[in-house]
């Protein structure tokens, strides 16, 4: 499995942009760090991809890009958070949903995720928050990105992700790539793109195959003049920390510290994101809960 590494790229004399990725680690990560079942590490790592994919388009160092998919299937939920650096986090409701395989053997990404809502967040700064939301079109994510895309801000997009889990529900192969057009793409580049597109293997496929980002890119903009402009290094990551969370404790106030701190055991707190861990003392909330009274 390749290193996991995000290119972007132009073409078709500046008319299209495009990035791919190579995220299998990423994912791995994410399925160890919250034990998913193998339908969950497919719905959790497709979204991880496309988040990174778009964080691409984020323009400032702090900005933020968050997916949610708030859908009526067994797996409840997806929440995934990227940066313009290169770090994702992410979890699912409920990692351990089990779903039998599609008729084509495929894991059923779309039956787990069900109907309901796609939101996409972007924080720019602190007061410029820009919040786009379309129905989920299929659940099947690369699908309902694209279509985010097509219907919330009217940018031509094509998506494509995959994950493909080994038999001992490990992580064998995961990326995707995002391409866009620009306003007033030629025809003819359309017509390149879309016959490209339509002869182009898989995600899953080409990674088994061997196949780069670089490489990816290049099959789905065959004859379109591909420049590569940048390159960066993709992990799963998470910020979180103990200072973090005692801010979060202290906003309980002081009543709801001192109750939980009379009932005299540890108290265990975990992150969504990351599954991580933080065991506060009886004496250690009955500091918080001073501070609380401070503030």
């Amino acid at each position: 499995m390749l290193d996991d590494y995000m290119v972007r790229a132009i073409a078709g004399s500046k008319q299209i942009r495009a990035f791919a990725a190579t995220t299998g680690h990423t994912v791995e990560e994410a399925r160890k760090a919250h034990g998913t079942s193998p339908v969950a590490t497919a719905a959790l790592g497709r979204t991880l991809t496309g988040a990174l994919l778009m964080s691409d388009l984020l323009k400032s160092d702090d900005d933020l890009l968050t997916i949610q998919f708030d859908g009526d299937g067994p797996i409840g939920g997806i929440t995934v958070t990227a940066d313009s650096h290169g770090n994702v986090k992410g979890y699912v409701k409920n990692p351990l949903v089990l779903l039998p395989p599609k008729e084509n053997g495929h894991l059923d990404v779309g039956r787990a995720v069900g109907k309901g809502t796609l939101t996409v967040i972007r924080d720019l700064d602190r007061d410029n928050t820009y919040n786009g939301q379309v129905a989920i079109h299929s659940g099947e994510i690369a699908d309902d990105l694209t279509h985010y895309f097509a219907e919330s801000e009217q940018v031509p997009t094509s998506i494509s992700l995959g994950v493909l889990v080994d038999t001992d529900c490990t992580v064998r192969q995961a990326g995707g790539f995002l391409i866009q057009l620009m306003p007033f793409t030629e025809d003819e580049v359309i017509r390149t793109l879309e016959q490209n597109l339509g002869k182009t293997k898989s995600i899953t496929e080409m990674l088994e195959d061997g196949a780069t980002p670089e490489e990816m890119l290049g099959f789905a903009l065959d004859g379109l003049d591909v420049t590569f402009e940048g390159k960066m290094p993709v992990q799963f990551h998470c910020n979180c920390d103990r200072p973090r969370v005692e801010k979060a404790l202290i906003l309980l106030g002081k009543d709801e510290l001192l109750s939980m701190a009379k009932e005299g055991h540890d108290f265990d707190l975990s992150c969504q994101f990351c599954g991580k861990k933080y065991t506060f003392s009886p004496s250690e909330l009955v500091k918080l809960s001073e501070e609380a009274e401070r503030k």
